[in-house]
C-alpha cells in the first residue's frame, strides 16, 4: 500500500480481492457478502460495491451505518457508488454503505445479538464473540486492503451532530484525510479502542469519522455537504485529477478536553432549546432552559465560554445529568472568520 503523491503517476492497476472474489481494473462488482448467520443458519450478508478504475490510484473505503440506526453515511456511499461517473477513476473505491446489517434490519443502533456494538469490536477475532467475527470479516476482506478511508456515521437517538470531523491530528496522514474532507470542524483524537477508524489508522490505513445529523433519517444538507467532502478527499489523492479540493471557508481544529465540554443538564424537565447545531454562542448566552410542566420553576443554562455548538438536544425530555449539547471552544480569529462568513451568506440571500 502507499498513498498517492501529486505528480507522481503509481505504475499499473491491480485488481482487488477479497475471500471469494477478484475485481479486475476497469470493472464494477456489486456484491452482497456473508458476514454472520442468523438463528437458524440463513446467511446475514452485507451490500458491497467495488469500483475499480482502469487507471492506477489509492483504494479507497467509505464506509456507513457500523451503528444501525445511522442512516445519512447510508445515502452518501450509495450516491458515490452508483450515481457517480466512474470513467476516469485512478484507483478503487470500496463502498460499504450498512456494515451492521442485523442492527440496520432491526433500525437500532447496536447488533441485536447481545445488543454488541460493533464499532467498538474492530479489527475483530475470527474466534471471538460474534461482533468480533463480523468485525474480522469485514475489516480484513475490505478494509485491510485499502489505502485510507472515510467513516460515515450520526448522532445517536434523541441527539443531533453538526458536519465535523473526528481524526488524529498528530497522525500526519490521517490530518491530510481530514482537512481535504473540509468541514468546519474538526476534533483531534485517536478515538476509542475498537472503532473502525482507529484500528485501521493504527494499521497505517488513515482513516477518518464524519458525523452529521441525526439519526433514523436521510437529511439532504448533511449528505450533499458530505459527498462535496468526499470528492474533496478523492481530489486530495489523486483519484478525482479533474476535481479541486475544497477550503471550507474556515476551519477550527480541537485539540485537548479543555477546548470542548458535554454541558449536562442540573435538573429535570422540559427543555426549550434557544440555538441550533452549528450556533455559535458567546460566553455567558443562555443555550436552552430547562422548566417543569406548569412552568413555575425554571432553569438557564448558559454557554461557559464562547464556542459552537457541535451537537444539541433533539429530544426535549431530560433528567438530571443527561447531555444538552456538545460545545467546542473558538479562539477569537475563528469567530471573526465565522462572522464574516455569516455576513456573506446574508448579503447573498
Amino acid at each position: 500500500m502507499g498513498l498517492a503523491i501529486p505528480g507522481v503517476v503509481m505504475a499499473s492497476p491491480e485488481p482487488f480481492t477479497y475471500d471469494g472474489g477478484r475485481v479486475d481494473p476497469g470493472e464494477t462488482q456489486n456484491l452482497r457478502y456473508t458476514v454472520t448467520e442468523t438463528y437458524l443458519g440463513d446467511p446475514v450478508r452485507m451490500p458491497v460495491t467495488i469500483i475499480n478504475g482502469e487507471a492506477a490510484g489509492p483504494t479507497v473505503f467509505l464506509s456507513a451505518a457500523s451503528h444501525g440506526d445511522e442512516l445519512n453515511g447510508v445515502e452518501v456511499v450509495r450516491e458515490v457508488a452508483h450515481e457517480w461517473e466512474h470513467d476516469d477513476l485512478h484507483g478503487t473505491l470500496v463502498c460499504l454503505p450498512v456494515l451492521n446489517v442485523p442492527g440496520f434490519i432491526a433500525q437500532q443502533r447496536y447488533l441485536p445479538i447481545y445488543d454488541r456494538d460493533l464499532n467498538r469490536s474492530f479489527p475483530g477475532d475470527p474466534e471471538s464473540t460474534s461482533a468480533k467475527r463480523m468485525a474480522d470479516s469485514i475489516f480484513h476482506n475490505f478494509i485491510a486492503p485499502c489505502d485510507l478511508g472515510v467513516d460515515l456515521h450520526t448522532s445517536t437517538r434523541g441527539r443531533t451532530n453538526m458536519l465535523h470531523v473526528r481524526a488524529d491530528m498528530e497522525d500526519d496522514e490521517v490530518a491530510r484525510v481530514a482537512k481535504a474532507f473540509a468541514s468546519n470542524v474538526i476534533i483531534s483524537s485517536d478515538g476509542s479502542e475498537g472503532t473502525l477508524r482507529r484500528e485501521a489508522s493504527d494499521l497505517d490505513i488513515p482513516t477518518i469519522t464524519v458525523e452529521m445529523g441525526e439519526a433514523h433519517r436521510f437529511q439532504r444538507r448533511h449528505i450533499d455537504n458530505a459527498l462535496d467532502g468526499v470528492r474533496s478527499v478523492l481530489a486530495e489523492f489523486g483519484l478525482l485529477q479533474t476535481e479541486a479540493v475544497r477550503w471550507p471557508g474556515w476551519r477550527t481544529i480541537i485539540e485537548g478536553w479543555e477546548e470542548k465540554t458535554w454541558i449536562r443538564a442540573d435538573a429535570g424537565g422540559l427543555v426549550d432549546m434557544h440555538h441550533e447545531g452549528g450556533d455559535f454562542v458567546h460566553e455567558g448566552e443562555a443555550i436552552c432552559t430547562i422548566a417543569n410542566p406548569f412552568k413555575t420553576d425554571s432553569t438557564k443554562i448558559e454557554a461557559p465560554f464562547a464556542g459552537l455548538l457541535v451537537g444539541v438536544l433533539e429530544n426535549p425530555l431530560v433528567y438530571p445529568g443527561n447531555p444538552v449539547c456538545h460545545l467546542v471552544k473558538l479562539d477569537e480569529r475563528t469567530q471573526r472568520a465565522i462572522e464574516r462568513n455569516g455576513e456573506a451568506r446574508m448579503a447573498a440571500k
